[in-house]
Order: structure tokens, then sequence, then C-alpha cells
């Protein structure tokens, strides 16, 4: 959220892409409404969609009233990106996604986890299981890489100007 903001300063309302279905949508909502109050913003939109048919029975007026889009992480989500993507940019909104995926599918903004580190940790446990070690041992891991990458071609597209400040800051710019 902060990312958004200071990337886009006039901004003050902000629809968030949700899913109900998903066990973590609570927390994640709580945490990402949190974010937004503490930075002055306000959340006018929230959009739920808990499946395919409906994130496609989506219409561009869900976004109405918001200043820019942010969208909470989920496995239906990431499997329909682009749809969601494409949605979005013709509303012609900043947006920020959870993964980087999404920016190098044309999504302006992405900020999350690195998966590639997460899976090569995930492997160091799977080494240790199969050495005797029991699951319930073994300590909680939180993600400590993440990605922030930044689509300057979806910029250009929907008119957008991102800052030096916020391009400096990124791990990667996509041309």
């Amino acid at each position: 959220m902060e990312l958004l903001r200071d990337a886009f300063p006039t901004i003050t309302t902000v629809a968030a892409l949700v899913n109900p279905a998903q066990a973590t949508h609570k927390m994640a909502f709580a945490q990402t409404e949190s974010a937004a109050q503490s930075l002055g913003l306000k959340i006018v939109r929230r959009v739920e969609a808990q499946n395919v048919q409906a994130l496609r029975a989506l219409h561009p007026e869900v976004y109405s009233g918001a200043d820019a889009v942010i969208v909470l992480p989920g496995g239906v989500f990431y499997n329909f990106r682009r749809d969601i993507i494409a949605l979005i940019n013709e509303v012609r909104l900043p947006a920020i996604y959870p993964e980087r995926d999404y920016a190098d599918d044309g999504g302006l903004m992405a900020y999350g986890a690195n998966v590639a580190d997460n899976f090569r940790r995930a492997a160091d446990y799977v080494d240790r299981i199969l050495k005797g070690a029991k699951p319930g041992d073994l300590p909680i891991q939180e993600p400590v890489k993440f990605d922030f990458v930044i689509n300057l071609k979806t910029a250009r597209e929907l008119g957008l100007t991102i800052p030096p400040s916020i391009l400096a800051r990124a791990d990667e710019v996509i041309e």
C-alpha cells in the first residue's frame, strides 16, 4: 500500500480485490485496510471474487470511485491474473499486485515474496525431513526476500508517470 501511495501521492481512495473463499482473506483484508488508514487512504470498494466465473463477471464499474487498486494474493487470482490485469488496465487505474508475475504479464507494479527463494528454502525443509527431522519440530519460516517490479510499458500505456524515487527502489523495471 505504501509503494502505491508513494508512486501516486494524489490517490485518496483504493479498491481492493479479495477472495472471500480464501481462508486468509479476512486477515489479509484487515491488514490492507489498516495499512491504508495509516497512510490516509480509504478503501472505498471491496471487490469480491471467489472463482473464475465471479472474476469474469466483473465489469469496469466495480472500480468506480477508486483512485487505485490493490489485488490481494490468492490462487484463483494468480491463475487468472491476465483477466484481472486486463480489467484494471481497462479502467486505467494504477494498481499493485502481490507477485512479480503480474508485472511480467502487464500489471503496473508488483510487490511480494520471491517465489523461487521460497522454493529453495522449502527444499531445505524437505531435506531435513528426509533425514529424520520431525516436521512439527521445524520452525515456521516466513519469506525473507521480496521483489518490487515496475512495468514502465504499462505505465506509458495508462498515461501514468512513475517518480524516479520509486523507480530507484524497484528490484526490476520492465521497459
